[in-house]
């Protein structure tokens, strides 16, 4: 486990920000992708995604990004901090609670991850090098996919080809917005087939957890992810990382998040990084 200062975050990120301004590239961005469709005008309505990538590179690494709202809003992003890096970026779109269940909120999720492995070559990435990320409802997807193989084998994709699973404070127990569906209070935790700690294996991708400041992150999501730390460090994997951002709440915390997830990429990858 890891405390950041925040000055010396604002600091990395600030040249983070220079370094890709320098850069050139012939990045171009397709909008609203299907990668699920059927007679249900809200599967056509949601299940899409947007991807940026360099027409200039090829085989790039490749980060597909799944939005914050607590599972009940929000709409697919391409985070400008991740532009310029040699990535190519997917931002993926899925259906709503409480309009749908759980299940079938995980099930578009995993649909999509698996059309990225099977098409992404078509926009310079490599489906060698595939990284999940996303913020809050997005952390936790991000673990659900990436643990719980169940998901990812309904389209033939395997959970452990994922490069690097990388949440920003993503629920680590069962989602709240689940919870609430079934009548549990939002205080009352809860660890079922639906929560990423029910699905601990020493086998999974690497595992980069990140949080905001304990003291000021929303409800127990430190702790949560402190908890999903020690259980994979017990389970025989040491290289799981525990960052908490200090002086920074659930929402603060996501730009200098994406420092610690570029870095990660390079590590991982075996190229320089510098934390």
């Amino acid at each position: 486990m890891r405390k950041i200062l925040l000055t010396m975050l604002l600091a990395i990120c600030t040249l983070g920000i220079s370094a890709q301004s320098a850069s050139k590239n012939e990045a171009t961005i397709v909008n609203n992708i299907q990668y699920k469709s059927n007679k249900d005008a809200y599967v056509n309505e949601r299940c899409k995604l947007d991807i940026y990538y360099d027409k200039k590179q090829k085989d790039c690494p490749v980060v597909v990004w799944f939005h914050g709202g607590g599972l009940t809003s929000g709409s697919k992003q391409l985070p400008s901090q991740l532009m310029n890096q040699g990535y190519t970026i997917v931002g993926v779109n899925y259906r709503l609670l409480p309009t749908v269940t759980i299940d079938q909120c995980l099930d578009d999720c995993a649909a999509a991850l698996a059309w990225v492995f099977k098409n992404i070559d078509k926009y310079n990435g490599s489906n060698k090098k595939i990284f999940v990320s996303g913020h809050s409802a997005g952390g936790y997807i991000t673990a659900m996919l990436g643990l719980d193989k169940e998901w990812l084998n309904r389209y033939g994709v395997d959970a452990n080809d994922i490069a690097g699973l990388i949440p920003f404070s993503g629920q680590m127990i069962s989602h709240f917005a689940y919870r609430k569906m079934n009548g549990i209070d939002n205080l009352q935790p809860i660890i079922d087939k639906y929560a990423p700690l029910f699905h601990v294996r020493k086998d999974a991708a690497p595992l980069i957890l990140i949080t905001g400041d304990r003291n000021i992150e929303l409800f127990g999501r430190y702790e949560e992810n402190a908890y999903m730390w020690r259980m994979m460090t017990l389970v025989g994997r040491p290289d799981t990382k525990l960052y908490e951002i200090a002086g920074h709440g659930h929402g603060a915390m996501g730009n200098p998040a994406y420092h610690i997830l570029i870095q990660s990429i390079n590590k991982i990858l075996g190229k320089k990084y510098e934390f």
